[in-house]
């Protein structure tokens, strides 16, 4: 491995800075949040080229790396910090979730940052260690927005071109019952998400559950849990917004 291989990413992040991108990004968020102005796709393709010069070292050292980049807070180096904790999935042992959940506390500042973590590296750890998930369940009564977000999204994770849920419905129910009045409009988004992941597979179990807590449900978490459902249940379950 280069001595300098975080030096030689920021460099070459540097050379691809779109001012015009950069202005956009900020746009997407509400909280303070830093970004250099790095196109995602460009971010990813120089994660997977500098990986290849660091897979050969022990999971230790990268995490090491991955938590240089983090210290940061720039997103683009986030991305990059949690392709490569997710690309060491094979290799995760239980004493890793101390590591996450510090990382969670400590680095993820933003929706993006929650999103990109816990639908990766957290929603593959507990997919392997099932054991955790009363762990992730318990953000649900964090203090801080995004581990209460968290608790939901890391029970969202991608196939093909849907975002499913690959967990106990139980245990989805149980985070959104939790967090069913939250005040904060981007928990209520992350659990309105996880509902309408889990209704690609479980479209009437989650729609039973819409409506019989519709008349606590905040809007927006309604509306994005019964996005995908049918015009007619869409329909049934907006009656009760007031």
């Amino acid at each position: 491995m280069k001595i300098n291989i975080l030096s030689d990413i920021r460099k070459e992040l540097k050379k691809h800075i779109d001012i015009n991108y950069k202005d956009g990004s900020y746009r997407l968020f509400k909280e303070k949040v830093k970004i250099m102005g790095v196109r995602t796709h460009i971010v990813r393709k120089l994660s997977k080229k500098y990986f290849n010069e660091i897979k050969h070292l022990d999971k230790k050292q990268i995490f090491s790396l991955c938590e240089q980049l983090l210290k940061s807070g720039y997103s683009e180096e986030s991305i990059i910090a949690f392709d490569w904790s997710f690309r060491l999935r094979e290799q995760y042992k239980k004493s890793d979730f101390k590591i996450f959940e510090r990382w969670l506390n400590k680095y993820v500042s933003d929706w993006g940052k929650c999103d990109n973590f816990c639908t990766h590296t957290i929603h593959h750890f507990i997919t392997k260690f099932p054991e955790f998930v009363p762990k992730v369940k318990s953000w649900s009564k964090s203090k801080n927005r995004w581990v209460r977000r968290a608790s939901a999204v890391s029970f969202i994770t991608t196939d093909k071109s849907y975002y499913v849920v690959n967990h106990n419905l139980n245990d989805v129910f149980d985070v959104a019952k939790t967090l069913l009045e939250d005040k904060d409009d981007l928990v209520q988004k992350g659990y309105g998400w996880m509902l309408k992941a889990a209704s690609v597979s479980k479209q009437k179990e989650v729609f039973d559950f819409v409506m019989k807590h519709k008349d606590k449900m905040p809007r927006t978490a309604l509306r994005y849990a019964i996005e995908h459902m049918p015009d007619k249940m869409r329909k049934e379950a907006m009656k009760v917004i007031k």
